[in-house]
């Protein structure tokens, strides 16, 4: 049996400090500053296998928590991988001359897209003044005059032909307001009515006939004017395409030639021809007089900007600018914002759009490249993770809203024609979401098969400490601040091994490092050093806990007050000090606690009053169901166990979870069924599995120092002390009070392994191991338990046997009555 001062930890085991003569700078300012990732080679490999693999679905998940660096080892990758790639081409929307509401896409080489855009825009130009010119020559007009005259003489000797057979019938042709009309001749004078109805019988039929045959003459005439008309407005038309095209083709012709290495453009060049040829009246003023124009019907366009509209370019992605491939970070990765969207205008009360409104998204610019988004901020926008799926799995981007998504919009829109995609997805977040989607989403693993796991700590060595120094001299210079000498990078060392919670790792936080650094530049600007010292990163760190401890503070004030009980001297049967860690934000605290247990006769009961009340979390009560197991398999293998215990923690007002209260609760049930008191000038921590043994816990320099607090408050008096397991001494980074205390020999810290040497501390009595027979020996703290589970075990028994003796004696007397 070992002996209480053998576990007991000596002062060096408290903390483990960084010698600043591993160092040989004098200031960070004499080191190279360190660019790469530390710690991390796990997840930078993985990054650069995804960068680097050109297959589909090999998108990259970046996890870990934040302040990592994440995001930055993505881009520094993703810059020189970019780098060696040619930029992507320019985009456009152009209109469909065929389907207005169904725009064509437009991939034209890299830095092109400005360029037609601009060269449309001339065109225009160049049309509205060339198309109307060409219509007012003179050319034109003769041309014109001759096809209206060739109509009008036609006309002319047509009616010249009825006029002069009407005069040979004595019929006059005149004019009326209301036309033509045919009307009957005497010696040059037209008859009225009456002195028609005078003529003899025969002449009159004569002249009727006369009349009757011009007037089936003038109808016809007449009726054929109509077409006519039209002839020659197609002929007119005819002439004016001919001279449209005469105007435009040596325009379009020379635009040709420009772009004469981009069939696309060529076949767009060549719809616009058409198209200009079609409705030339859209270059030319208007006819007011409701008559049907030569040029064309006038064609609507949104307001302010006319129907010339349509020949322009909306350049949805310009690359021309771009180094590389383009890397895109989208902040707020909305569906819109992703796929991108139409823009609409209010045009007398109603919302109208046309393909100039189409506005890119993140996956339009990243197209050819990278695009990096934050997994939480999408998954918060509706359907813009579908939209993002889908677009990977069909390798197109499809603009749509999220109505039309839902089949919602019954409003007629443009459907855009969908754009090829090439591109490399990075997200970045927490772990929980990665595995939550793998679980959920059967399409997350086929679409992101890589996973860039950060690890959250790295192993301490000489050359992590050098590669920390490189690393904080980045910063520094990176960022305008004093260099940090030897001292105080050793002190920021050990401060990453105090944030990893163990004296053997140093953290990958960069965050935390960083903002470390930060404040002590500003504490040493206070002080008006030139260089940052050990002295200013603690003040930084004091600061830091000053600000956040508020709440500790006000804890431990009540329990000096009274007013929470926590014993820290004295004996106590059944109650122990328990340690808890409370964490708001980032800045965690110890918290001790009073665990109570009570113990009487019953079946082997081990209530657990915070799970009674939901106040236990599911690991708390698999650690209070793991000491009824330890209890019976122990002290009452061959016996029944007949008690019931409840255990609690005191005064304690919030949810419970973890088992690090484990052991401590088993030290106060011992205690309880033994009568054995607890020595309160001690706290324990560390969980306990079925066998007894002690196991590690987390929070543990938290723990001791609040702890340690508490009793410096009230008193050191060199008894006091805390129970740790023994597997967590190689996490222990104290505080600078805590150790020098333990070395003044005024607290103390004990490395348990077993149950049995913790009782031992906590009673000072022999925990006691069983002979061949499995009897404890006489005065140890097992024995005690052991006979206190006999004796209810005997009580038990002899109640049974009372119980059922007066049953029976009640059932022979009912025998007898009966008889």
């Amino acid at each position: 049996m070992k002996k209480k001062s053998a576990a007991a930890l000596p002062a060096e085991k408290l903390y483990t400090p960084c010698d600043p003569a591993l160092f040989d700078f004098a200031t960070t300012a004499d080191l190279k500053p360190l660019e790469e990732m530390v710690g991390q080679d796990r997840a930078v490999q993985a990054v650069r296998f995804a960068v680097g693999m050109r297959h589909d679905g090999f998108n990259l998940y970046a996890l870990g928590p934040e302040g990592l660096g994440k995001a930055s080892l993505v881009r520094r990758t993703l810059v020189k991988e970019a780098a060696a790639r040619a930029a992507p081409g320019d985009w456009c929307y152009v209109n469909n001359f065929k389907d207005s509401h169904k725009p064509l896409a437009l991939k034209l080489p890299s830095g092109r897209g400005r360029p037609l855009r601009e060269d449309m825009d001339r065109l225009v130009d160049d049309l509205g003044a060339a198309i109307p010119a060409t219509f007012e020559s003179d050319e034109f007009r003769n041309r014109k005059g001759v096809v209206e005259e060739k109509f009008k003489e036609n006309h002319e000797d047509r009616l010249r032909a009825i006029r002069q057979r009407a005069e040979d019938q004595n019929v006059a042709l005149i004019r009326t307001p209301v036309g033509l009309a045919l009307a009957p001749v005497r010696d040059g004078e037209i008859l009225n009515p009456q002195e028609f109805e005078e003529l003899p019988d025969k002449e009159k039929a004569a002249r009727k006939a006369a009349l009757e045959g011009l007037q089936t003459e003038l109808e016809g005439m007449l009726a054929e004017a109509p077409k006519w008309e039209k002839e020659q407005r197609e002929q007119i038309r005819a002439l004016v395409r001919e001279v449209t095209a005469f105007a435009v083709d040596h325009l379009i012709d020379e635009l040709k030639k420009r772009w004469e290495d981009v069939p696309e453009v060529l076949e767009y060049l060549e719809a616009v021809r058409r198209d200009v040829v079609d409705n030339v009246g859209d270059f030319l003023p208007q006819e007011k007089d409701g008559k049907p124009s030569v040029f064309g019907p006038e064609r609507p366009g949104l307001a302010g900007s006319g129907p010339l509209r349509r020949y322009q370019v909306n350049l949805m992605v310009d690359n021309g600018a771009t180094q590389g491939a383009p890397i895109v970070e989208e902040d707020h990765p909305t569906q819109p914002n992703l796929v991108g969207r139409i823009e609409h205008l209010s045009q007398f009360g109603t919302l109208v759009t046309d393909f100039n409104l189409i506005k890119a998204g993140a996956l339009h610019r990243a197209n050819g490249g990278y695009l990096i988004l934050d997994v939480r901020k999408l998954l918060a926008q509706p359907f813009a993770y579908e939209s993002l799926k889908r677009a990977l799995q069909s390798r197109r981007v499809r603009i749509e809203s999220a109505a039309e998504s839902l089949g919602w919009t019954s409003t007629q829109t443009l459907e855009p024609e969908p754009i090829p995609l090439e591109v490399k997805v990075v997200l970045l977040g927490d772990p929980m979401l990665y595995y939550l989607l793998g679980h959920y989403d059967p399409d997350f693993g086929e679409l992101f098969k890589v996973a860039a796991d950060f690890d959250t700590r790295m192993d301490r060595s000489p050359e992590a400490a050098l590669q920390y120094a490189s690393l904080i001299a980045a910063i520094a210079a990176k960022e305008g601040l004093r260099p940090l000498d030897r001292g105080a990078v050793a002190r920021v060392v050990e401060q990453g091994s105090r944030l990893a919670e163990d004296a053997e790792k140093l953290t990958t936080h960069m965050a935390s490092v960083a903002d470390l650094v930060r404040e002590a530049d500003f504490w040493a600007g206070q002080a008006g050093a030139k260089t940052v010292e050990a002295a200013h990163v603690q003040q930084a760190i004091d600061a830091w806990i000053y600000r956040s401890d508020r709440i500790r503070e006000r804890l431990q004030e009540e329990i000096l007050r009274g007013t929470l009980v926590v014993e820290t001297q004295g004996e106590k049967v059944g109650e122990i000090n328990g340690l808890a860690v409370l964490m708001l934000d980032s800045y965690s605290f110890g918290k001790p606690t009073r665990i109570s247990c009570r113990v009487r006769i019953g079946r082997g009961d081990l209530l657990d009053i915070e799970r009674e009340v939901a106040l236990g979390g599911p690991l708390h009560t698999k650690g209070v169901l793991i000491l009824t197991s330890y209890l019976s398999t122990r002290y009452a293998r061959e016996l029944p166990l007949s008690l019931s215990a409840s255990l609690v923690f005191e005064q304690s007002y919030g949810g419970i979870d973890g088992d690090s209260a484990s052991s401590a609760e088993l030290y106060a049930l011992l205690s309880a069924i033994s009568g054995v008191p607890i020595k309160q000038n001690f706290a324990v921590t560390g969980s306990v599995d079925q066998n007894g043994r002690v196991q590690v816990i987390g929070g543990v320099n938290e723990k001791v120092e609040g702890f340690f607090d508490l009793c410096r408050a009230r008193g050191l008096t060199g008894d006091q002390g805390v129970l740790i397991p023994a597997a967590n001494v190689k996490h222990l980074m104290l505080k600078k009070d805590v150790v020098d205390a333990v070395r003044a020999d005024k607290f103390h810290l004990f490395a348990v392994e077993t149950v049995d040497q913790g009782i031992e501390i906590l009673t000072g009595l022999p925990a006691g191991a069983p002979d061949d027979k499995g009897e404890y020996p006489i005065g140890s703290v097992n024995r005690a338990v052991a006979g206190g589970l006999a004796a209810f075990t005997r009580k038990a028994r002899q109640l049974a046997s009372e119980a059922g003796g007066g049953r029976q004696q009640s059932a022979n007397g009912n025998g007898q009555r009966s008889s």
